[in-house]
């Protein structure tokens, strides 16, 4: 494995759970999510400008849309934001316009992890909230043609590590109460999925899978909550460099920057004890990782109706 290298801290937005960190090649800029404090941040690395706007519910993850505009995923539907108006003006918060409800009858669930396929859908899922996590999260793919439709994927307590080949027919996904990532065939028309078959087995004592990147060599990027770092998972499946992260929970990464060259974390102090969040004062924090080559991959976008 080559030679672990420092994690940077380049935004100190201490959110209260950050998640869902992603690359826009158009703006150059990161965007991510505070799930629990209900907003939505936005960093240009290049000038260090950083902006961020409050949502009126918690969002679960976000996608870049082929129009420019941003689709956001909050607890319960979907919406689309204006992200042009946004940066024109001072608001604070952002025009959204309702696409679609996400399971308005299950109290229990809320949206979770997500990722734009290769195709210009969305794919997400919800995951339980309740004390018990158990698996009556699903897995969904939305599509301007045909809104949102339900993947034939198992139940998830806490779904993860969604992600696709650079081909967009296989799909990554897991559950983080399981300690493993999971692959499977991926048909964005029909929205359907194939039979899963583990891709990587995960040590607990390592942490838990949280969000994951593929990169341009066909790897896994998967950030590991409670473990204080990002591995990658070589195409077969084992781990061929770790990152360490200088707090305890990274959340989600992204391969970014104008090179594609730069690893990307958020991280979030969600859980933590007093001790831990005074230990660690800047977890729900971002952070950089130069890779030293281009291995990156451009964010995928969702079409909107």
């Amino acid at each position: 494995m080559d030679r672990p290298v420092a994690a940077r801290l380049i935004v100190s937005s201490r959110c209260a759970h950050g998640e869902g960190v992603l690359w826009c090649e158009r703006r150059q800029a990161l965007f991510w999510v505070d799930i629990d404090g209900a907003r939505l941040w936005m960093h240009s690395p290049a000038d260090g400008a950083t902006r961020n706007w409050s949502l009126p519910d918690r969002p679960g993850c976000i996608a870049l849309a082929t129009s420019g505009e941003l689709l956001l995923v909050l607890a319960k539907a979907m919406f689309r934001a204006d992200l042009d108006a946004a940066l024109g003006a001072e608001a604070t918060t952002l025009a959204l316009s309702h696409l679609a409800d996400v399971e308005p009858n299950e109290p229990r669930t809320r949206s979770n992890d997500g990722r734009a396929d290769r195709h210009g859908n969305f794919v997400f899922g919800t995951m339980d909230e309740s004390a018990e996590k158990s698996p009556v999260g699903n897995f969904y793919q939305y599509s301007a043609a045909h809104g949102l439709r339900r993947l034939p994927l198992p139940g998830a307590a806490i779904p993860n590590s969604i992600c696709f080949s650079a081909d967009g027919r296989t799909l990554y996904f897991c559950d983080s109460m399981q300690d493993v990532i999971q692959r499977c065939d991926y048909e964005p028309d029909a929205a359907w999925t194939g039979t899963p078959h583990p891709f990587a087995r995960v040590d607990p004592a390592g942490g838990a899978a949280d969000g994951s990147a593929l990169d341009a060599g066909g790897g896994l990027w998967n950030a590991r909550w409670g473990g204080a770092r990002v591995v990658r998972h070589a195409p077969d499946g084992n781990i061929d460099r770790v990152f360490p992260v200088p707090v305890p929970q990274p959340s989600c990464c992204t391969i970014g920057g104008a090179g594609l060259d730069t690893l990307y974390v958020i991280t979030s102090p969600q859980g933590l004890d007093d001790a831990a969040r005074e230990a660690f004062p800047e977890s729900g924090s971002l952070y950089a990782i130069p890779l030293g080559r281009a291995c990156g991959l451009p964010e995928s976008r969702v079409a909107l109706p």
